[in-house]
């Protein structure tokens, strides 16, 4: 958000006081029902996912806790006349899935922006398509307030190119305009957003990011990673109330896909205190897991003038430090070893670059693996990958800890070497196994050739090398759906149904682990979550069937029931 934390906290202020009044019963609405004293959920396939990924066939649940998982017989002994039980029919049991990588609530900017995205996902194929969208948005915005877009992918394009200022002046001469790119490492503006930004000819590429020119030198309106930030930071400015919109939408979006634990992976102070808002209020009974923007809000913490105690309730905790130290592979702006397969922009040596610079990633890393915070570090290209496992090898080296859990965000293009060099420092990747499904072709076709594609997301070469590792989706890069990122990793297949890296595919129960158990290590939760086993907590998800049985429609499996805490869900 652009907002000051000040002026954020003013408006709500003023929020409340014209709806002081029903603040009270408000509150009495919104507060949570309590989960039943005791349930038992019994003829079911329980897929526990405990260290031996066992399969029972009931669960005994004392308000939010599991206290048994057994066979029916076991947990009928412990079932009373006031028990509620729920006959299962042989439907699969799985604990709540976990959210290991996201921007919620992202997915609800969709009520506020035009939908650009091209299939699998959306129906933009081209720039006509693409401009149309964006005037049926401007008829219901008055003149002069931005209109903004979401989604847009230049390689989903016919013509093959991003929109350019020229072509958002002509189609939109009365809105400043701004398009998020689907990476959401880069956009396009036209004239008027030009000069609401301050960007002029005469601006200079700002640190980690870049202003694009067209051949004469001219600003054409792409802006690409530090660059995009101000618009990026003004799409978001949505006010207090579609803020709280935003919230409920996507609540529910990740609700009915099974998710019990969601994540902002790179949150602002401003954003933590609306979602802190959302918790009390149970506009959301989701889990948040918030990590913190290591040069904004994460300072606060560094230097004392927040704590994470301040934020962090029952389903409000505040982890991992998030940096993000290069761009996107789709974008062209992730760091590479070597060069991109076609020439980019006919430079046959291009390589990506880092988002930030390695002395100075090597210091934030130093500063907080020092001051005692896990980390999640954003690498896509294997030369950012080099130069963040460099850069935490130096910082354990001086600060050393037994067990830092550093999470090597998206890790995209890590080679073997470097996942044998994870498992050595206590470095854990998160790999964004959907890839292969929506950017597979282009992957293999565009960024990175056949070779170098086949090994996106290495997911059996990091169980080869002995790494737990989560799989995630980013969204609102794509649409929450974590059953698709187990049938991701486990057919490795493109929406075009052609296999990329068949080698790198692994079994249905190690990719639940994905989404689970190791999910929940990866944060330091598995204590609590990320399996069915006696002591933890009540998060459960009902599939009509069971994902173990037929690999190639695990993304079709509907979801019947969330559970968060024994009760609260879907």
């Amino acid at each position: 958000m652009n907002l000051s934390f000040k002026k954020w906290m003013t408006r709500l202020a003023k929020l409340t006081g014209v709806i002081g009044t029903l603040v009270i019963a408000v509150l009495v609405y919104l507060s949570p029902e309590k989960p039943p004293a005791s349930q038992a959920f019994i003829n079911g396939n329980v897929i526990t996912m405990d260290a031996d990924s066992s399969i029972a066939q009931a669960v005994f649940v004392q308000q939010d806790r599991i206290v048994a998982v057994g066979d029916n017989d076991q947990i009928a002994a412990l079932i009373t006349d006031s028990s509620i039980v729920h006959d299962l029919q042989g439907k699969t049991l799985l604990p709540g899935l976990i959210d290991s990588h996201s921007h919620f609530p992202g997915s609800g900017i969709s009520l506020f922006v035009a939908d650009l995205r091209s299939p699998p996902v959306g129906l933009i194929t081209n720039m006509s398509a693409l401009l149309k969208r964006l005037q049926e948005k401007a008829k219901d915005t008055p003149k002069g307030e931005w209109v903004t877009g979401f989604g847009y992918d230049n390689l989903m394009l016919d013509e093959d190119r991003h929109p350019s200022r020229d072509e958002l002046d002509q189609a939109l001469p009365d809105h400043p305009v701004f398009i998020l790119h689907v990476s959401g490492h880069m956009g396009v503006t036209n004239s008027l957003g030009l000069i609401a930004a301050n960007i002029s000819q005469e601006s200079r590429d700002p640190k980690g990011g870049h202003y694009g020119r067209d051949a004469t030198g001219r600003l054409n309106g792409l802006l690409e990673e530090h660059a995009a930030t101000p618009l990026q930071e003004q799409m978001l400015d949505l006010g207090v109330l579609n803020f709280l919109r935003m919230v409920s939408y996507s609540s529910d979006d990740y609700l009915k896909t099974g998710v019990t634990s969601a994540q902002n992976g790179a949150i602002s102070a401003q954003m933590a205190q609306g979602l802190s808002l959302a918790s009390r209020l149970n506009l959301t009974p989701l889990r948040l897991e918030l990590w913190p923007q290591f040069d904004t809000f994460g300072q606060a913490f560094l230097n004392g003038t927040a704590n994470v105690e301040d934020f962090n309730r029952e389903k409000l905790n505040v982890g991992a430090i998030k940096i993000i130290a290069d761009g996107s592979i789709q974008g062209h702006t992730g760091y590479l070893s070597e060069p991109y397969h076609l020439p980019f922009k006919g430079d046959a040596d291009y390589r990506g670059y880092p988002r930030v610079s390695y002395p100075e990633l090597a210091d934030w890393i130093s500063q907080y693996h020092s001051a005692g915070f896990q980390l999640a570090v954003h690498g896509n290209g294997d030369a950012s990958i080099d130069d963040i496992l460099d850069a935490f090898e130096k910082a354990q080296a001086a600060f050393p800890k037994e067990d830092p859990r550093l999470i090597l965000i998206h890790a995209q293009m890590a080679r073997q070497d470097q996942l044998a060099r994870m498992k050595t420092l206590g470095v854990t990747p998160s790999f964004f196994s959907a890839h292969t499904y929506y950017w597979g072709d282009m992957h293999r076709d565009v960024t990175m050739g056949e070779e170098r594609s086949s090994r996106i997301s290495p997911a059996r070469t990091a169980i080869e090398e002995g790494l737990r590792f989560s799989s995630h989706l980013d969204t609102p890069i794509v649409p929450m759906s974590p059953l698709l990122s187990v049938w991701s990793v486990v057919n490795r297949l493109s929406a075009s149904g052609e296999l990329i890296g068949g080698d790198e595919r692994i079994e249905p129960m190690q990719a639940l682990r994905s989404v689970t158990i190791d999910a929940a290590w990866q944060i330091f939760r598995e204590k609590d979550l990320g399996s069915i086993e006696s002591g933890k907590l009540a998060d459960l998800v009902v599939l009509e069937r069971s994902p173990l049985v037929d690999r190639l429609t695990i993304k079709d499996i509907k979801i019947e029931r969330t559970i968060i805490g024994g009760g609260d869900g879907l």
